[in-house]
């Protein structure tokens, strides 16, 4: 029996017979009522298309880029709790399981030095312009291995988390970038033999100290340029991950890391000078050792440092649609 209530809503009914087991009686039938919920009928009378969707709606189509185009700044403000965790899991993994943990960033600069003050300081008897050999060496070491080290890592940053490049999206950029900021702490940690080597020849830094955070940026721009296309590189050409550890020691050289800039004849420095990595050399020596700002070596290296820099960002984008495929 189906019947309706006041609200028009269908409605089951269920007719149940119970008996009393004692009494001769019959009890009276029980109808107990369950309404349907009401959802309505896939007739084609009722049927409503589903409503469009409007901008409203907060939708966001993502476009493979093409051509070449600058960083969207404000997609990596948005991703920037998978840039820290991306970043501290490059610094936990480079230091897991080792006994000696962040120490490596100071012992290998400092056994470096030590080799190229026997070698070149004492064998070669190089000039260092009047600063002792082992200083001399390691303010450019510092720098230097900081840069060589983010070449190598971020160029290897999108093979080695080729996983998650197939599977979700988020800016590519992320990646390289992580991997220069976990370069920082060895930066940083490298510090203290800095000071500890002022302490013990006796040197006062002077007010060319103001100077570093103009220098540190270049080196960040330098860095981040040339590990943006090496990565984009490295991922479609192979060739990239074993040349790189070859031409990293070749690029020791061509900076003045065992030798002063003064040494360079005059007549090619103006060329020399176009390496982004003297002018950062040399202003770490004079802003650590009290000496005149070398500006007409920081300059040219400053123009070239940017132009790698917006260059690598640029050519990063325009290689950003092909990783997914390649890697």
């Amino acid at each position: 029996m189906l019947l309706v209530s006041s609200r028009q809503t269908p409605v089951h009914s269920i007719e149940t017979n119970t008996q009393h087991l004692t009494s001769d009686t019959q009890q009276p039938t029980t109808n107990i009522q369950y309404p349907t919920p009401d959802i309505g009928h896939r007739t084609p009378n009722n049927h409503q298309p589903p409503t469009p969707l409007t901008p409203k709606d907060n939708i966001k189509i993502i476009q493979p880029t093409s051509g070449w185009q600058l960083i969207d700044f404000k997609e990596l403000l948005r991703y920037k709790d998978l840039l820290y965790f991306l970043t501290l899991r490059g610094i936990k993994a480079r230091y897991a399981q080792s006994v000696l943990g962040v120490a490596w960033a100071i012992i290998q600069p400092l056994f470096t030095t030590v080799i190229f003050t026997i070698v070149f300081g004492n064998l070669a008897k190089i000039d260092s312009d009047g600063i002792p050999y082992t200083l001399f060496s390691y303010l450019a070491l510092w720098p230097w291995n900081y840069f060589s080290g983010t070449l190598t890592e971020s160029a290897n940053s999108l093979i080695q988390n080729a996983n998650m490049i197939t599977k979700v999206y988020f800016p590519r950029m992320v990646l390289p970038l992580s991997s220069i900021l976990s370069k920082l702490l060895d930066f940083l940690i490298a510090f203290v033999v800095v000071i500890g080597m002022l302490i013990y020849y006796q040197i006062m830094p002077g007010w060319g100290l103001l100077v570093l955070p103009l220098l540190i940026i270049q080196l960040l721009m330098c860095s981040l340029g040339m590990g943006m296309m090496l990565s984009a590189m490295a991922v479609k050409y192979r060739d990239v991950k074993h040349a790189l550890s070859f031409v990293v020691q070749l690029l020791l050289y061509a900076a003045p890391v065992v030798y002063s800039t003064t040494a360079v004849p005059e007549q090619y420095q103006k060329f020399y000078v176009l390496n982004p990595m003297v002018g950062v050399i040399e202003g770490f020596r004079a802003a650590f050792l009290d000496r005149p700002i070398p500006w007409e070596w920081i300059w040219p290296g400053t123009i070239v440092a940017l132009i790698l820099f917006v260059f690598g960002m640029m050519y990063f984008r325009r290689m950003e649609r092909i990783f997914a495929d390649v890697a």
